[in-house]
């Protein structure tokens, strides 16, 4: 079944959100939009823009010493810490270098660190980078894990959210339900309408992307 994908421009970013409306599942929920992130995430032009976007929340006034990308956001992760340590502005982490971090998922989908790895964490002031935030599993794990490894959370951004806060943060987007997909929903496969109303499922998606049935 071919996914049809519409595109939302983003008010006062060049960063578009690319949707399907229908019937899919998630790990955690079903919900009535494929949000496909796909080129934000892997182009470099469009990453470039988002990193901007969500940088300038945090520029003045949050000390960064990683930033921790979940849902293969490593290049606008290597972006935002690029533009948090350019010369010439004023900013927290002006000349100093950002680590960019990737955590390991068990298969209990808790975060872990390897030893090479953890010393990122430990002590460190640790920004959560998500594709998006919808139900808040994974961005709420993440704040989690770095506080298992004694970490510094200070804060949540995202391309895409549907949440105003998550983990005792207020989540910064440059899409959210406000201005945007409204009618977006995200329930438990119990609770989902669609399925009470008899609509199957039209494919199965995660952070990797989707799978049509």
């Amino acid at each position: 079944m071919a996914i049809h994908l519409y595109e939302y421009p983003a008010a006062g970013s060049p960063v578009p959100l690319r949707v399907a409306k229908g019937h899919f599942a998630t790990g955690h929920s079903h919900i009535n939009y494929y949000i496909d992130l796909t080129m934000t995430k892997h182009r470099l032009s469009e990453a470039r823009e988002a990193a901007v976007a969500l940088a300038g929340s945090f520029r003045t006034n949050t000390v960064i010493d990683t930033i921790l990308c979940l849902d293969g956001t490593e290049v606008i992760g290597t972006c935002m810490a690029n533009e948090l340590t350019r010369a010439g502005f004023i900013n927290m982490n002006a000349h100093r270098t950002i680590y960019v971090a990737t955590p390991e998922h068990t298969t209990g989908s808790q975060l872990l660190f390897r030893d090479n790895s953890a010393p990122m964490i430990v002590g460190k002031h640790v920004l959560v980078l998500a594709a998006s935030v919808t139900t808040g599993y994974t961005a709420e794990a993440a704040i989690n894990a770095i506080r298992y490894y004694n970490g510094i959370p200070v804060g949540i951004c995202a391309i895409f959210a549907c949440l105003d806060e998550c983990g005792g943060f207020p989540v910064i987007s440059i899409f959210n339900t406000k201005n945007v997909l409204d009618d977006y929903t995200s329930t438990t496969p119990h609770d989902c309408p669609l399925c009470k109303a008899g609509h199957k499922l039209n494919a199965m998606v995660n952070a990797y992307g989707i799978s049509s049935f």
